[in-house]
C-alpha cells in the first residue's frame, strides 16, 4: 500500500487541526500561531477574554521549536530515526491534547488554564510539525501557512499569462504548491464540519493522521523522488 506523501499529510492536518482548535478554543490558532497578534489585538480593542492564552503561545511555540531542534541533534549523533521519532512525538502530543479538548471542554473562558493547558500541547505538536518540515522535507511547500504558496502560485500564472520563458518550471511550481493549499483548504473545511458534528472530540482524527504520518516514505527512511 502507498501512502500519502508526509508533506501533503501535514497540509491536511494543518488546515484541519487549526480550524478545529479555532473553533474549539476560542479563536486561537494552534499551527498558524502568528495569526493569534490580529486576534489578540481584537481582543484587547473589544474587551474579550482570551489575550493571555492567545500571547503565550508564540513564546510556547517558539521554545517548543528550540527544544525539538536540540533534541534532533542529540538522536542524529546516536544514529538515531530522528525524523520518524519526532513525529512520533508530536502523535503522542495530538493524543494527549484531544484527550484533554474532550476531558476538559467546554472551553467558557478564553484565558481559563484549561484552554491554555490544551493550547499549549497542540501548539507544541504543530511546533514539531514546523520544524520537522524545514529540516527534513525543506523542498516540500509550507504545510501550516499558505499565503506565499499562494502568492508563488499567482506569480507563476502571471508568467504562464505572459508566456515567459520558464513555462515549464511555473507549472511544475503551480501544480505543487496548489496540492498543498488545496489540502490545507480541505482540511479547514472538513475540520469545520467534523466540529460541528462531533465537538471536542473532532480533535481526534488530527491524531489520527499523526499516526498516519509514521508510514510515510519520509518517516520510514525511503528515498522520495521530488515531484
Amino acid at each position: 500500500m502507498r501512502f500519502p506523501s508526509l508533506s501533503k499529510v501535514m497540509s491536511f492536518n494543518g488546515g484541519y487541526l487549526d480550524t478545529v482548535g479555532f473553533l474549539a478554543l476560542q479563536g486561537l490558532f494552534v499551527a498558524h500561531v502568528t495569526g493569534n497578534f490580529v486576534t489578540f489585538g481584537a481582543a484587547m480593542i473589544h474587551g474579550a477574554d482570551g489575550a493571555v492564552a492567545k500571547l503565550l503561545v508564540l513564546p510556547i511555540f517558539c521554545a517548543a521549536v528550540v527544544i525539538s531542534r536540540l533534541v534532533t541533534f542529540r538522536l542524529e549523533a546516536e544514529g538515531l530515526p530522528v525524523l520518524r521519532i519526532m513525529l512520533g512525538v508530536k502523535t503522542v502530543l495530538l493524543v494527549a491534547g484531544s484527550a484533554l479538548a474532550v476531558i476538559l471542554a467546554p472551553f467558557a473562558k478564553g484565558d481559563s488554564w484549561q484552554l491554555i493547558l490544551v493550547a499549549a500541547v497542540f501548539v507544541c505538536a504543530m511546533a514539531i510539525q514546523n520544524a520537522a518540515h524545514r529540516v527534513h522535507i525543506p523542498t516540500a511547500p509550507p504545510t501550516t501557512l499558505m499565503t506565499g504558496s499562494t502568492t508563488q502560485i499567482m506569480l507563476d500564472v502571471a508568467e504562464l499569462i505572459r508566456r515567459g520563458p520558464d513555462r515549464g518550471a511555473s507549472i511544475a511550481r503551480i501544480r505543487k504548491l496548489s496540492a498543498a493549499v488545496g489540502l490545507f483548504a480541505a482540511g479547514c473545511g472538513l475540520g469545520a464540519l467534523a466540529f460541528a458534528l462531533l465537538g471536542p472530540a473532532a480533535f481526534w482524527p488530527s491524531a489520527a493522521l499523526g499516526l498516519l504520518s509514521l508510514f510515510s516514505d519520509e518517516a520510514r527512511g525511503v528515498k522520495v523522488k521530488e515531484a
